[in-house]
């Protein structure tokens, strides 16, 4: 830290040498240097980058509504039972049943892995809005909104639901976003879990995160955030009567490593829907090998109001399918990628997933399957330049 520090007195020292230097100019400078701080210590930068994740579990805590089945008839009570700092897997096992509560996972506490017994018979419930107030007097904000938040690091969830059962808004409403899950931390799975509520259903915060056979369903901006994540296999599912999105992703600059990776998904619903609307101004959304219903409006993405978005925003689609996956209609900045431009985002190692996931290796069969998909692709190509050419010869 004392070198960082003396590295942007050094920056300050050399512009006051050269010239009488103003507030604003000393503002800039460490504003640079602060970009300069936060690049250096992003995933790909970070000199702690080597995952630790921890699969085998030390401790198993049942849960269950009735209390002669459980240590605990509470989610909340069963992780406040931890250590403060945990450092072990437990497995908090629930039973069958309505969980009405709220509840956060702090961030010392790593490790956790939550078991429902099915995602239609285990649900945690609540039904808080943004503009209700805490504890504080204060409205809670969409942060505070969760239902479920998770802070620490290497959290799994499989077979559970996870909703915010606050009502639909009326078109226009303020204050009524009413998050089910919220996810700020890195390295965090979810295995068959469904996410219910309507706007604003899914708050994948920051963190790389993996979802995989998921149900996901709300009406406006139900998947936004900031995450780096790769959806497998999941259910997106609108219920809007009107005009609404599917994700709203915050990437704020080129050097982000951030966004959001739909791979063999299925879009279904009502209303009109637009895949993806710019919250961030590097917004980066893609879809490959999905299903698209008939709801996904042609345009598919719309800019925010914002036409200078237009040129930083990544929106792209491969390979997709069904009645809203034409891309003869979309928005002239969105684009249909080729196989080269589609690789990083379809395989695991968009969120280096193959490092600290429990079911992948880095020789995993997924991997192999990938890898062999894309390149069939490219032969399939070549096939059809060739072709093409030899048809050109042949008419000349």
């Amino acid at each position: 830290m004392r070198i960082l520090k003396l590295f942007w007195l050094i920056l300050v020292l050399q512009r006051v040498g050269y010239s009488s230097t103003s507030p604003h100019e000393l503002e800039t400078v460490e504003e640079a240097y602060l970009n300069w701080v936060k690049q250096m210590g992003s995933y790909r930068h970070s000199l702690f980058q080597r995952p630790m994740n921890k699969f085998h579990p030390c401790k198993t805590i049942k849960v269950n509504k009735n209390p002669r089945f459980g240590a605990f008839s509470s989610v909340q009570k069963a992780i406040n039972s931890l250590p403060v700092v945990n450092n072990c897997r437990v497995i908090i096992s629930l039973g069958p049943g309505i969980y009405r509560e709220k509840v956060e996972i702090p961030n010392t506490m790593a490790y956790i892995t939550l078991e429902g017994s099915g995602l239609d018979t285990t649900v945690i419930e609540w039904d808080d809005t943004a503009d209700r107030l805490g504890q504080s007097g204060r409205p809670l904000g969409t942060f505070g909104s969760a239902t479920f938040a998770v802070n620490s690091p290497y959290f799994i969830a499989k077979n559970v639901t996870f909703k915010n059962k606050a009502p639909s808004p009326p078109s226009g409403a303020l204050g009524k976003q009413a998050v089910a899950l919220r996810v700020s931390a890195d390295r965090a799975a979810f295995i068959s879990c469904k996410f219910i509520g309507s706007q604003d259903t899914l708050y994948d915060h920051i963190g790389r995160h993996y979802f995989e056979n998921c149900y996901i369903e709300g009406s406006v901006d139900f998947i936004f955030g900031n995450g780096l994540s790769l959806y497998r296999g999941c259910h997106l599912h609108a219920t809007g009567n009107s005009y609404g999105a599917l994700t709203a992703q915050k990437r704020g600059n080129f050097l982000q490593e951030t966004g959001f990776s739909f791979v063999k998904c299925k879009v279904t619903g009502s209303g009109a829907l637009y895949l993806g609307r710019a919250w961030g101004t590097f917004s980066r959304v893609v879809f490959a090998f999905t299903y698209m219903d008939k709801i996904v409006t042609p345009k598919g993405w719309y800019d925010w109001g914002d036409k200078n978005r237009d040129m930083t925003v990544f929106y792209g689609q491969y390979k997709c399918m069904g009645p809203g996956a034409g891309f003869e209609g979309r928005v002239s900045w969105s684009r249909e990628l080729t196989p080269q431009e589609a690789r990083p985002f379809i395989s695991l190692g968009f969120i280096n997933g193959y490092e600290w996931l429990p079911k992948f290796g880095r020789k995993s069969t997924l991997q192999v399957n990938e890898t062999r998909q894309l390149f069939k692709e490219k032969e399939r190509q070549q096939r059809i330049r060739k072709e093409q050419v030899k048809l050109l010869i042949e008419t000349l």
